[in-house]
């Protein structure tokens, strides 16, 4: 019997979610991973940039544990002074290298604190209401690996829209096998559909 062991089940789930997103870079142009793709401006270098910042502080500061301890943050990093959703989008004088990079590094940081902590360690997120500041490291990390797959997600029909690319990770695609000419006549069909059931 395999012995249970939640932590490394919960760390392996925020991995993939994690070089889901990543991957989702890969063959692209500059101007395609900056690209605005929805009303909101939806975008796959700004969906890392996003969750890098969504690691370094739960993980992070949570756990009084600050990335930025010995270093200045970025200029978009969450304060009362900066841009709103300014962690949504990449300026043209970061590059996909930084973002990608300050993403790794988060990885590194957050993986530190979960192997470092309990699962029943408590944190405080100083963004929160007071009332709900306290919490554990399993809490966090469930709401981590969320945040990062909803992401990951968002990322699956941007980088559709933009090349046609699917799948969830290389050499895991998770869908049913058929060509270009499949999934066309499957889309048409669907709007068939869609069109029947409105009448």
């Amino acid at each position: 019997m395999i012995e249970p062991n939640p932590k490394a089940d919960l760390l392996r789930y925020l991995q993939e979610a994690r070089d889901a997103l990543v991957w989702k870079l890969d063959g692209l142009s500059e101007y395609d991973v900056r690209r605005p793709l929805t009303p909101t401006g939806t975008n796959l270098l700004g969906l890392v940039k996003h969750v890098a910042g969504v690691e370094l502080a739960y993980f992070g500061d949570t756990f009084g544990r600050p990335f930025f301890a010995t270093q200045p943050p970025p200029s978009w990093w969450y304060t009362e002074e900066s841009e709103p959703n300014a962690d949504m989008w990449a300026g043209a004088d970061e590059s996909r290298e930084q973002i990608v990079g300050l993403y790794r590094q988060a990885w590194e940081h957050s993986d530190s604190t979960i192997e470092t902590l309990a699962l029943d360690a408590t944190g405080h997120v100083p963004w929160w209401p007071e009332e709900r500041r306290e919490v554990t490291l399993h809490h966090i990390l469930v709401r981590v690996i969320s945040d990062t797959q909803r992401h990951a997600g968002h990322a699956d029909i941007v980088r559709e829209l933009i090349d046609g690319s699917v799948g969830y990770l290389s050499g895991k695609e998770n869908l049913p096998p058929g060509d270009k000419e499949w999934w066309e006549g499957h889309r048409s069909r669907l709007e068939r559909v869609a069109r029947e059931a409105e009448g």
